[in-house]
């Protein structure tokens, strides 16, 4: 079985649907190379909270995983707030857990080796309620 280093080294694989979904064993044997994520059931899916000091952390760590989602082309469900960010996987064209969920886990744990960035104040405030022009 591969480690979580492994696995985070792999690409996602395009799935077309048409297979099975992983089977509980074999889900539970992948699990084990993601510490701290869980299986949860209808469908079966992965899924971890995250825990930051504020909410800006948390949405920054939230921003992170979706560009990470978008440049494997495998996309989580992700729902933060102030101090937690909850990303869950699953496979949706075959209703269940791939390869993939754990390929994605696995890098999202590398996510929190990397150092918190504040966004630049230079930015200015860039909310919704700005008119510019």
């Amino acid at each position: 079985m591969a480690t979580q280093q492994e696995l985070a080294g792999k690409n996602c694989e395009p799935c077309r649907g048409g297979i099975p979904p992983m089977d509980r064993a074999m889900a539970e044997t992948y699990l084990v190379q993601v510490p701290g994520w869980s299986i949860k059931p209808n469908p079966d899916r992965l899924e971890r909270d995250y825990r930051f000091s504020n909410f800006r952390e948390a949405q920054h760590f939230a921003m992170r995983v979706g560009d990470l989602c978008e440049a494997e082309g495998h996309h989580a469900e992700i729902l933060y707030g102030w101090g937690h960010c909850t990303v869950t996987f699953w496979t949706h064209k075959i209703k269940g857990l791939h390869e993939n969920d754990f390929i994605m886990a696995a890098k999202v744990e590398g996510l929190m080796d990397e150092p918190y960035a504040p966004v630049s104040e230079s930015m200015g405030d860039v909310s919704p309620t700005v008119r510019h022009g």
